[in-house]
């Protein structure tokens, strides 16, 4: 999944060119680089397939040469989660209708990646012997109030494989430190394997609204009638996760309790928390940096601009061509007050 915009990671993350599409980690790949790497090694490149926005399919294109046009998938409209999963497993069940399928974020990273294919194909042979939907849940290492939290049956299903009991959308901190004090919660990670089968079978049965859409368009899948018969599938469908609309419904889900470096990247602290730092725990996205007196900052400037700080302390320093972010690191959630505020003001310019 690829089209999101990004918006807390603003102003790297930009609407034209929004994160997944950055170099965000100073690695020379984007997330999006990054996670097709990844898949290579769990399946051919013939077999991964792209959500993105309508948009962002000349990025794709330039930062994917190896992958075809019906490879890219693209939402005329972003609508959550569910309808764009929807139209990649009817398109994915068109072209094999035995498949087994991975969902995964494109913005995500997994610093142990021989661990994470190691669980998803424990996961995938799950789903190939069961109707099961089945989540990775990541085995916190903190009370993070900004993930959702799965609760699983002690007892396995299958191999390291538990039935889910529950799932608590973004607890408040004190919640969130019972749930790690308790052992049998797990953070969600928004990565979902299963048939294409067993998720079209839990559309029907739990989102019929986003399934009929679908069965509408499905017949011109693989036409050249696809682009317009998806447009107007997306028109019906409403905006809503798969989270919400299958997850936390349907009554064969399972979760794999799973350790394999994970981050969402959701917003500047999360990537301060991946990032190596200085001596002053300074974590620096630039080669003309100088620091005084300064510590605990994440810093992130172009590498040809020469940038001094002093005196700071817990600050995102974000600098751009056309824009300059600072902003304290406990007061990041405001970043989406302020490019609501730049909207009303300045207009899409600068978002």
């Amino acid at each position: 999944m690829a089209g999101g915009i990004g918006s807390r990671f603003w102003p790297a993350s930009r609407t034209a060119k929004s994160k997944q599409f950055l170099d965000i980690l100073g690695t020379g790949r984007t997330l999006l680089q990054s996670t097709f790497d990844r898949f290579l090694k769990i399946c051919p490149k013939e077999n991964i397939f792209i959500l993105t926005h309508t948009d962002y399919i000349n990025l794709v294109k330039e930062q994917l040469p190896d992958i075809t046009d019906i490879q890219i998938l693209t939402e005329p409209a972003r609508k959550n989660t569910a309808p764009c999963i929807a139209y990649a497993a009817f398109k994915i069940n068109k072209i094999n209708p035995d498949a087994n399928i991975i969902v995964a974020p494109s913005d995500h990273i997994i610093l142990n990646e021989e661990e994470f294919v190691r669980i998803t194909e424990l996961a995938l042979d799950f789903v190939a012997q069961n109707d099961a939907l089945c989540t990775l849940g990541i085995r916190p290492t903190r009370p993070d109030t900004g993930y959702g939290y799965i609760q699983y049956f002690e007892e396995e299903s299958a191999e390291g494989i538990h039935k889910v009991k529950t799932f608590t959308e973004k607890p408040i901190k004190d919640v969130a430190i019972q749930f790690v004090k308790s052992g049998d919660f797990l953070w969600n990670a928004g990565i979902f394997i299963w048939s294409a089968k067993s998720i079209l079978t839990a559309l029907e049965k739990n989102l019929l609204e986003v399934y009929d859409a679908f069965v509408e368009a499905e017949p011109h899948i693989l036409t050249d009638k696809e682009k317009t018969a998806v447009e107007e599938a997306f028109i019906t469908c409403p905006s809503i996760s798969i989270d919400y609309g299958i997850m936390e419904k349907a009554k064969n889900v399972y979760t794999l309790p799973s350790s394999f470096g994970w981050s969402d990247l959701g917003t500047w602290a999360s990537l301060y928390v991946e990032k190596d730092k200085d001596y002053f725990h300074n974590a620096v996205n630039g080669k003309n940096v100088v620091v005084y007196d300064s510590t605990n900052n994440i810093i992130n400037v172009p590498e040809k601009k020469l940038v001094v700080i002093q005196g700071l302390e817990n600050f995102i320093v974000v600098d751009t061509d056309d824009v300059l972010l600072i902003c304290n690191k406990e007061e990041e959630q405001r970043i989406k007050e302020f490019t609501h505020d730049i909207k009303m003001k300045k207009g899409d310019k600068y978002l």
